[in-house]
């Protein structure tokens, strides 16, 4: 079968042994922005991509996964594989696998039955089945990624690693959020920092009724060595734990930092964080959520 098309759409299939990590792997592709199908039935791939072409020509990263569950699948994909890499789709397959003993332990947790066991049948010969029907298919796949040391957070790392096109900073994404104690703790806030303990411009007739954004409340704010000695201490902590927060997998991270009305001297700190997170190559963007409410 051939498809005549142009073909910039990029289609990974994720698949491998039951167990290894698929709908991890999946939930990845779908964070750092792929079109995620799970369970496709084969024959209806082309179909799937003609439609992408023509009718969502947005969508040009899909990912889609696989696995023997889906039961024409060893029956037809050679077939349909072939027919997507002669029509000259970017094209690849990941096959997850693990050490028997490790997808034993995983499905102990989990209570689960594997896909191919019966009641007659012991998960160990179920696992040896599967890895001997998906023999030809791990021969043929772009990548082979054994998961026994993953931890689910590891792989989603791995693949953001290897497919978001980002660097590893830029694969968090920050919100730096000043705000008021007076009006409550932002609920979205991972981390909270209150800086009440700042002299307050707020006490300064001719600053009173201007915000942390001015020239003159900034530089008022920051004549303190304990405001300078605090965006460094703070800035320092962040950049030691950062990197942590992307190993572990975490895509969002909102850092929130608090006065008394959130007014002027949180919204200064918290302009001079952004820009030290911002100077080491991370996507930032600062918002003042209480900024007019004095």
């Amino acid at each position: 079968m051939a498809l005549r098309m142009q073909n910039s759409v990029h289609v990974v299939v994720v698949s491998g042994l039951s167990g290894s990590g698929k709908s991890t792997a999946i939930k990845a592709f779908e964070d750092i922005g792929y079109f995620c199908i799970d369970n496709l039935p084969v024959p209806l791939l082309p179909d799937l991509l003609r439609l992408c072409q023509n009718d969502m020509p947005d969508i040009q990263r899909i990912a889609l996964g696989i696995d023997i569950r889906e039961r024409r699948f060893l029956k037809d994909y050679v077939t349909i594989f072939q027919s997507l890499e002669s029509a000259g789709y970017r094209f690849e397959i990941i096959f997850l696998e693990a050490p028997t003993d490790i997808l034993q332990r995983r499905y102990s947790q989990t209570r689960r039955l594997h896909p191919i066991a019966t009641a007659d049948s012991a998960l160990v010969q179920a696992i040896h089945e599967e890895r001997e029907q998906l023999a030809a298919l791990r021969q043929r796949a772009t990548r082979i990624v054994d998961t026994g040391a993953f931890s689910v957070h590891q792989l989603k790392a791995f693949i953001m690693r290897s497919y978001s096109g980002l660097s590893e900073n830029e694969q968090l994404s920050i919100q730096v959020l000043s705000f008021g104690f007076k009006y409550g703790l932002p609920l979205e806030a991972d981390l909270v920092m209150d800086v009440r303990f700042l002299p307050n411009p707020y006490f300064v007739e001719a600053l009173k009724d201007m915000d942390g954004c001015s020239d003159q409340v900034r530089d008022w704010v920051l004549q303190w060595p304990l405001a300078q000695e605090f965006i460094t201490r703070y800035g320092d902590l962040l950049l030691s734990m950062l990197p942590c927060y992307i190993e572990e997998g975490k895509r969002y991270l909102t850092i929130a930092i608090g006065c008394t009305g959130g007014k002027h001297r949180s919204v200064v700190l918290a302009n001079r964080i952004a820009d030290i997170l911002d100077q080491n190559h991370f996507f930032v963007n600062v918002f003042h959520r209480d900024i007019h409410l004095e």
